[in-house]
């Protein structure tokens, strides 16, 4: 076997892409409130656009609210309309420098319409699993036409390789299955 090929190195890719896919899941509307919900909100600040949670501390007080404390008490609009412009369904209400954001129950569209999002990011995420499980394959193929590993190594290899994507692409199933339990619990 060469030391050229790394199945450990695939391994770590692969789990960097579910890592990825359960970010996005975590910004997917359950009915309960997540800080992750609002992560993405990019905010118009100071002659440029970052992220909210580099002008403001996200909190949540209780399970059906946030409070996004905004630091700094001239950014206090910015952040309010980057909340309603964000198109999440959420209208938060100012108090000071403390926007407080009610999570409304999600009706049954509502959940349904996050759901098939949650398939979507399920899709991205295998679809990112079997690149690395390509790049890993089409490493091999050249190892092995540069007489680097012998045909035997690389068809055992291959299969190693095919095994780590099938386990990766199941805990990409199980990631969506189990958000779509909890969007759908009422």
């Amino acid at each position: 076997m060469s030391a050229d090929f790394d199945v450990a190195d695939l391994k770590r890719r692969m789990q960097s892409a579910i890592q990825s896919l359960k970010h996005e899941l975590a910004g997917l509307r359950t009915g309960r409130a997540s800080a992750a919900l609002v992560e993405p909100v990019m905010v118009h600040a100071y002659g440029q656009t970052m992220p909210l949670n580099q002008v403001a501390s996200i909190t949540v007080p209780e399970p059906r609210a946030l409070a996004v404390q905004v630091w700094d008490k001239g950014m206090v609009s910015a952040v309010e309309k980057a909340i309603r412009d964000a198109n999440l369904g959420l209208s938060p209400t100012v108090e000071g420098q403390l926007l407080r954001i009610r999570i409304p129950e999600l009706n049954e569209q509502r959940r349904k319409e996050m759901v098939k999002y949650a398939h979507k990011y399920g899709e991205e995420g295998k679809v990112a699993v079997r690149h690395v499980r390509r790049d890993g394959i089409d490493r091999l193929k050249k190892l092995l036409k540069d007489k680097a590993i012998s045909e035997d190594d690389e068809k055992r290899l291959s299969a190693e390789v095919q095994k780590v994507t099938d386990a990766h692409v199941n805990e990409v199933d199980a990631t969506v299955e189990a958000k779509e339990k909890e969007i759908m619990q009422v």
